[in-house]
């Protein structure tokens, strides 16, 4: 460069025109042939110097330079330039850097004529061969024992690779990188399990195309178990490898039923629709003619709402068609769960938990067998839409189609719709600035309305044209009126409710003679507009009491005791309502001969009832109480006294009717809760009858005390409690993380503590369960604390009310899970009733973590529910398909 300068230089010197005044000087000497030769070079830059057409655009587009990226070395030992061969050596901890492509190796040899790049590792004879090469190309990382890299083609060969590509972990031989998204590997294994170069399976195959990010396609290829090799082959596979969702085929399960003979389950199509909505089609088949299809489908809308859908049919043969024995029958359900984000919208709320379809389908389904939902009597529904008009008074409007079905009677009770309204609570006498002082200041009322239209039906009629035959509606309006104050130490309080009912059909009763001479009742609908307004008051008097005691010793554990007392005493008062009462009498308007006078009310049968007809005025009295004390610590570093609750409650409360001519005083009732421990409460309840009875154990107008026994007769007695015990209560720690509960034994009604049992749901991928256990927990062969938890819920009743003396309800019911070591879990339900001296549902289950696989069984000894299920499989999710499951499922009742 130096030298083109000078040339340059030379070059506008000489076409300069010299003055007159200076004289010319001697002609210089021939230049020898190697000074011609140095200036062959600087003669061709004659050219910029001529005039350029700056409109002449030039398109042919400048040559690559001869290296695209710059080359970045680094060594910790030494950079060594080999100027013959024209090579770089780098030595210990080497790394070059080319564009996106990171080379990491003990040893780098770059070769400038060639373009190739070696790594190798490096022999330590303490370590041996350390700091093997590491190829980085973006977020794909591979690791050979050599590496030969051209940055020139940008292509690679590498020895006995190994890289993780999503759940992959892939080892191969050889290794040809042909660019930045293609690899072709021979003699390849790859496995999803943690450490690959010790797996517990992985599957070989000779040849491979590798697409990182996307699959591997691959020829004949072999599954292997603890390296022994399995007839589980194929002669090509394609594996997809992507971490966004992707639509694709899902693979039946295959097995064998006694009822229904073999089948095919839970094949399908997973349609990925697109970031905010899936949809899951499933089906099943049997030899017998058996079917079963399910629709499945998840949606969320960050920060607005989320939900899902289920639907399930199944069509159940028995035996063969021509056979006495067939039998057909088809059940259904959908299940429906939707939430919105509170947030969205503060004003206006949406929200859906359905669960509804054919009474018995959770007891003999052949797809699941939900534990918990076989026990449960009762699937209920809600869709509810809410709205919040703010301001003063605020509105708020709601509408709610609600459902309620007894899988045992097959009854099933709907609300479409269910309108309810109201304005917020008003007080037209408050002042505008200050507080509300005086029972006229505390004046306040509100208006509430509802509506319904109910039915009521039954499975069979459900969602058919006969549904709809006994649907009753009506709205009711209420203005509920109240006020308060302070009397010196008590609250008193005064509130007042009026109504007025809407229905839109009335019944007539009558009395018709049949041709025995027996007058019986006869109702007729009558449509139309009717009404009907009612009206209550009452009043209440509380207060708290306070007593205390404290200890004048410093040393003594209890060091203070507190004692609360809240009595009250309230009266009510309904009137009667006569005029909304008619006689009953004969079509032609006479008394039926030889019966008493009788009265219906119109409104007998609709919506809201009929109003009542008989004044009743009582007085209501209540004491409720709980203990609390202060003491000290364990732990005598603390100084700082804890509180403790001695008696959560204590409740007596009992009535007594100014209207009655009779009985006037109702049963005491007494309700107590006692805590045993932090997690442990007892509960207990009693009914105390102040009346005696007489021979055929009727109540009669007789204290009992008068009648020759004591002040009160026992009459129910209840005796509750439930907790859980696990091993974390016995280790000095805060951090206590609940089981997490089923989500879907929960929708069905279930209960999350296991009592009841666990769903197994087969129509769901098994391998999919969260691991318990961290990778990097050292997997001992014996551990010194073995974790564990149990669910105990134990209630008792007993009846006295007309001398039967005896506890009719009596059960124990226990659940719980040990882990025998970090991957070995057993766990169970059972129970005792012993008032009908029976085992209750039972359950038994054993889970066992093989690391890449799970391997789980379910069994019910005993019952009707008579059962068992095994499952193994891969945990990975790119895998789940390779599994294997065997089942005996309850036999179904036709």
């Amino acid at each position: 460069m130096f030298i083109l300068f000078l040339t340059v230089n030379a070059l506008v010197t000489a076409q300069e025109i010299p003055s007159e005044a200076t004289p010319i000087p001697a002609e210089k000497p021939q230049p020898t042939k190697a000074q011609e030769e140095k200036k062959e070079i600087p003669q061709k830059v004659e050219i910029p110097l001529k005039a350029v057409d700056t409109t002449e655009n030039d398109s042919v587009k400048k040559p690559k330079s001869f290296l695209e990226y710059r080359i970045e070395s680094t060594a910790k030992d030494y950079k060594r330039i080999d100027r013959k061969r024209n090579t770089i050596t780098l030595y210990n901890e080497a790394k070059i850097v080319y564009g996106d492509i990171t080379i990491e190796a003990g040893k780098i040899v770059i070769n400038n004529n060639t373009g190739d790049v070696f790594a190798y590792g490096i022999t330590v004879d303490s370590l041996g061969y350390t700091q093997k090469p590491v190829f980085s190309q973006g977020t794909n990382v591979v690791k050979p024992d050599s590496i030969i890299f051209n940055k020139d083609s940008q292509k690679a060969l590498t020895y006995n690779s190994e890289t993780t590509q999503g759940e992959f972990n892939v080892l191969a031989e050889t290794t040809k990188k042909v660019n930045d998204s293609v690899f072709y590997m021979e003699n390849a294994r790859f496995t999803t399990s943690k450490d690959p170069k010790n797996p517990e399976y992985y599957f070989y195959a000779r040849k491979i195309k590798f697409v990182p990010k996307k699959k591997i396609v691959t020829g004949l290829v072999n599954m292997y178990i603890a390296d022994v090799p399995t007839p589980l082959g194929l002669p090509f596979a394609f594996f997809p490898m992507t971490n966004e969702r992707k639509s694709g085929v899902i693979l039946p399960s295959f097995g064998n039923n006694n009822s229904q003979g073999y089948f095919l389950q839970n094949g399908g199509y997973y349609f990925a629709v697109n970031d905010y909505l899936d949809l899951t089609l499933l089906g099943d088949y049997f030899t017998n003619g058996s079917y079963g299809a399910r629709v499945e489908s998840n949606y969320k809308v960050r920060y607005k709402f989320n939900g899902s859908f289920r639907f399930l049919y199944e069509n159940q043969l028995q035996s063969e068609r021509g056979f006495s024995d067939f039998a057909q029958t088809s059940r259904y359900n959908i299940n429906w769960q939707h939430s919105q984000d509170p947030k969205s919208n503060p004003n206006s709320r949406f929200s859906a938990s359905v669960n509804l379809g054919s009474s018995q389908f959770f007891r003999q389904s052949f797809n699941q067998v939900n534990q918990s939902a076989t026990l449960v009597n009762n699937l209920s529904s809600s869709v509810t839409y809410s709205k919040t008009f703010p301001g003063e008074p605020q509105v708020n409007i709601s509408a709610s189609a609600t459902h309620n079905q007894n899988t045992n009677t097959n009854v099933v009770n709907l609300t479409l719709p269910t309108l309810q309204g109201s304005i917020s609570r008003m007080f037209p006498f408050a002042p505008k600035e200050g507080t509300k002082k005086g029972a006229f200041q505390n004046i306040n009322l509100q208006y509430n309305l509802r509506g319904e239209n109910r039915i009521t039906t039954t499975d069979e009629d459900f969602l058919s044209e006969n549904m709809f035959d006994n649907a009753i509606m009506g709205l009711q309006h209420s203005i509920p009126v109240a006020t308060n104050f302070k009397l010196g130490y008590f609250s008193v309080s005064a509130n007042a409710n009026f109504e007025e009912n809407w229905v839109f059909e009335t019944f007539r009763q009558t009395l018709e003679e049949n041709d025995n001479g027996v007058f019986n009742t006869v109702r007729d609908t009558i449509s139309g507009f009717a009404a009907y307004r009612t009206y209550s008051y009452g009043a209440s008097v509380g207060t708290t009491i306070y007593g205390s005691w404290k200890s004048k010793n410093p040393e003594s554990k209890i060091q203070a005791v507190r004692h609360i007392i809240r009595p009250n005493i309230s009266y009510s008062a309904n009137p009667s309502f006569d005029q909304y009462y008619d006689r009953l009498v004969t079509e032609q308007g006479l008394d039926a001969p030889g019966r008493e006078e009788q009265f219906y009310s119109r409104f007998d049968g609709t919506l809201f009832g009929a109003p009542g007809r008989v004044f009743s005025s009582s007085i209501n009295l209540g004491v409720q109480n709980n203990i609390e004390a202060k003491v000290r610590d364990r732990d005598s570093t603390k100084t700082e006294l804890k509180k403790i609750q001695i008696l959560k409650t204590l409740s007596f409360n009992t009535a007594y009717n100014l209207a009655g001519d009779s009985l006037n005083w109702s049963p005491l009732q007494v309700r107590g809760v006692i805590p045993i421990t932090k997690n442990i409460d007892i509960n207990l309840d009693a009914n105390f009858d102040p009346y005696a009875l007489d021979n055929n154990n009727n109540r009669i107008n007789t204290f009992n005390i008068n009648n020759g026994g004591s002040l009160f007769r026992l009459t129910r007695a209840g005796f509750r409690t439930s907790f859980r015990l696990s091993s974390k209560d016995f280790e000095k720690t805060e951090d206590k993380e609940d089981k997490q509960s089923q989500e879907r034994t929960l929708e069905n009604g279930g209960r999350d503590d296991g009592l009841f049992g666990e769903s197994v749901d087969y129509s769901r991928d098994q391998s999919q369960e969260v691991e318990k256990q961290d990778v990097n927990i050292k997997k001992d062969r014996y551990r010194f604390k073995i974790p564990w938890n149990l669910n105990f819920a134990y209630t008792m009743t007993y009846i006295n009310a007309q001398r039967q003396n005896m506890i009719n309800q009596q059960s124990l019911m226990v659940s719980g899970d040990v882990e025998l070591s970090p991957r070995w879990s057993i766990g169970g339900n059972t129970g005792y009733d012993f008032a009908n001296k029976g085992i209750s549902f039972s359950t038994i289950r054993f889970q066992r973590d093989l690391e890449s696989f799970t391997m789980s069984f379910n069994w019910t000894p005993i019952g009707p529910q008579n059962s068992w299920f095994f499952f193994i499989g891969i945990k990975a999710s790119a895998l789940s398909d390779i599994k294997w499951d065997q089942r005996r499922q309850p036999d179904p009742t036709f």
